[in-house]
């Protein structure tokens, strides 16, 4: 009997080997540092069966102008240090994602980081802080 592979199963043998030590995190971090994004926070998913990701990332734009920059930012720098591409970007006015697959990058608008609180919707997760 063949043996079925949920996407779970697939995301963890796959990604297992990430951390915050990783080449990907450690230019993420810094792309965000670099355009003064603020409260960058990490969240390390791993150990969540329902997680969608190893690493949500998230921090805080003072302007969609401002969360646009900073996702920009990521995009070129982790390409030019890593070699990867987004799996998929998404902009918006108070929301801006940047998916990694095994990392989720989150840039809110101040007040929507509240409203949303995803800290508190897996609070389970170990995190840190990023200065």
């Amino acid at each position: 009997m063949e043996k079925i592979i949920t996407a779970t199963d697939e995301r963890k043998n796959t990604f297992s080997r990430l951390n915050r030590n990783s080449k990907l995190f450690k230019e993420i971090i810094k792309a965000i540092q670099d355009k003064k994004g603020d409260s960058i926070m990490s969240l390390d998913l791993k150990k969540i069966d329902e997680a969608v990701a190893d690493y949500f990332v998230l921090c805080d734009a003072n302007s969609h102008v401002h969360m646009k920059a900073i996702a920009d930012n990521i995009v070129d720098e982790v390409a030019k240090e890593c070699g990867e591409k987004p799996y998929h970007v998404e902009y918006g006015e108070s929301w801006t994602l940047v998916d990694y697959a095994n990392i989720v990058v989150h840039i809110f608008r101040q007040e929507q980081r509240a409203f949303y609180n995803l800290e508190g919707l897996w609070a389970d997760a170990p995190r840190q802080e990023h200065q």
